[in-house]
């Protein structure tokens, strides 16, 4: 898998009491680890930000996370992605600078990274929930998707079945679009990977701006962690109607769903779910007489 994974040597320590146990207590092996390493995006000359993540689908990381930012919205806004010239210290390019240009009439941000996409920046809730509605471009609430619940208590399953990262390492989130057809089904549109979870919806985000989706209607973004406000904030921002998670959400994330009208479910774990925001759009089956 080139520079996702990467092969270390550990000592693994035994401890079950079993015979093999006792007479070697200590074993060498080789693991695969996922691979971290920071990627820095620039506007132009502007250094924007800095993100730790997992090498590979850079140009959909960064063109999501310019979504997500507010900073972009339509493939149109963004005239071309490149790596920049970088080298380690054995003189092998690292990959790791991206330079978006960005069409001349988008506005750059005067600074860094904008303060209400952090969860430490030290402003209420009220304040990050504004920020992020005026920061839209879409309007989720207005999707009239209906999604049956078996459909999408079954979505963690097929997320999990397309992880193959995570298969050799145990180590990444993912993130993983459906769009639901006519008939309540669920065809996977995109899956990435990622060490961070907010990369891995960046990338599919991203994916989807390149690919002159947005918005996206009528689709659910499952994710492997939690829902956290900034997963609800890069689902709104991206017009998607419903975040799953396998995980609880936050309280903030909830609040959010709310204002945006994002459907968010959480502890989704193919017999059960709960529904924290938006359960007009989740049809259920007829009860069945006893």
């Amino acid at each position: 898998m080139g520079r996702v994974t990467q092969r270390r040597k550990v000592h693994r320590y035994v401890l079950d009491g079993s015979a093999a146990a006792l007479e070697f207590p200590v074993r060498h092996r080789e693991d695969v680890l996922a691979v971290e390493e920071p990627l820095e995006i620039r506007l132009g000359n502007l250094s924007y930000s800095v993100t730790m993540r997992t090498p590979g689908d850079d140009f959909d990381l960064v063109a999501g996370f310019l979504v997500s930012e507010g900073v972009i919205w339509d493939a149109e806004q963004l005239i071309s992605l490149r790596f920049c010239a970088g080298e380690d210290e054995n003189g092998v390019q690292t990959f790791n600078v991206v330079e978006a240009q960005l069409r001349p009439d988008v506005p750059l941000p005067d600074t860094g990274r904008r303060v209400y996409t952090s969860s430490s920046c030290g402003i209420c809730g009220t304040d990050s929930i504004e920020a992020v509605t005026k920061s839209s471009h879409f309007n989720p609430a207005a999707d009239r998707l209906t999604v049956p619940v078996e459909t999408l208590a079954a979505l963690p399953d097929r997320l999990r079945e397309a992880q193959a990262v995570f298969e050799v390492t145990g180590g990444v989130h993912a993130a993983g679009l459906f769009r639901i057809g006519d008939d309540g089904g669920a065809e996977l549109l995109c899956l990435r990977e990622d060490v961070g979870r907010h990369n891995a919806v960046d990338k599919v985000v991203g994916w989807a701006l390149r690919e002159r989706r947005l918005p996206l209607t009528n689709t659910v973004l499952q994710v492997s962690g939690r829902a956290s406000f900034e997963l609800v904030q890069k689902a709104a921002l991206a017009g998607i109607p419903v975040l799953a998670a396998v995980s609880a959400p936050s309280s903030l994330a909830v609040e959010l769903a709310e204002s945006t009208g994002v459907t968010l479910a959480g502890f989704s774990r193919r017999t059960s779910l709960n529904v924290y925001a938006g359960p007009e759009r989740i049809s259920t089956p007829a009860p069945v007489a006893q």
